[in-house]
């Protein structure tokens, strides 16, 4: 029995589908045309009103801002830098003014009482009337040693010497210019066998007051 074959085109197809766009096409009920953007919403006009307040009042602030920008900036990075250093500075611990409040605190609490300071003056001025400096210069650096120590114990040592507690940073300035000034003479007198004389008298005893008496 001979087979029977059909050959299409494709021309029914086509047909159909075009059919088919033109019934949802003409669908009333689906929207193939673009939908226009809303109207946008309009501004109140107290809001117009605040925005003309702000810009009347920060306006020419920021213009200013704008026209000295170039200088301004380079006042802010001076300022960070300013910051910075201040915060490695207390990080690190070196705090100025704290030092200078430390060292003032310590001038005043090593200082002895001017009663003290006044009675070995008056016992050494006393063998300076006599000629004897050097043994004037000796009592001088003997009893200011002990009242060093007995105001700070932890600072002066069997083995300490005036030299020493010359180079001492706890000391206030005008305590270690003191200690400095009597024991170069007393070491001259010492270790030289030289005679002090008055002026050697003259400028412990000056260094030793300038430091001793400086509170009333």
């Amino acid at each position: 029995m001979p087979s029977l074959v059909i050959v299409t085109t494709g021309a029914a197809t086509n047909g159909g589908a075009t059919d088919a766009w033109r019934a949802v096409r003409s669908d009333s009920d689906l929207q193939f045309a673009p939908i226009a953007p809303p109207d946008p919403p309009q501004t109140p006009e107290w809001l117009r009103a605040v925005g003309e307040i702000l810009n009347s009042i920060f306006g020419p602030v920021a213009h200013a801002i704008a026209a000295a920008w170039p200088v301004l900036q380079w006042v802010l990075v001076a300022i960070g830098v300013a910051l910075l250093i201040m915060l490695v500075v207390r990080i690190l611990g070196l705090d100025v003014f704290k030092r200078r409040d430390v060292v003032e605190e310590a001038e005043v609490d090593l200082a002895p009482d001017r009663a003290e300071a006044q009675a070995l003056l008056s016992d050494a001025d006393a063998l300076a009337a006599q000629g004897r400096y050097g043994e004037a210069v000796r009592l001088l650096l003997a009893r200011s040693i002990g009242q060093i120590s007995s105001r700070r114990p932890d600072l002066v040592h069997p083995s300490s010497t005036a030299r020493e507690l010359g180079r001492l940073d706890a000391l206030p300035e005008k305590a270690r210019r003191a200690f400095i000034a009597i024991a170069r003479s007393v070491e001259r007198a010492l270790f030289a066998l030289e005679d002090l004389n008055e002026s050697d008298w003259h400028e412990a005893r000056s260094a030793y007051a300038d430091f001793a008496l400086e509170r009333g």
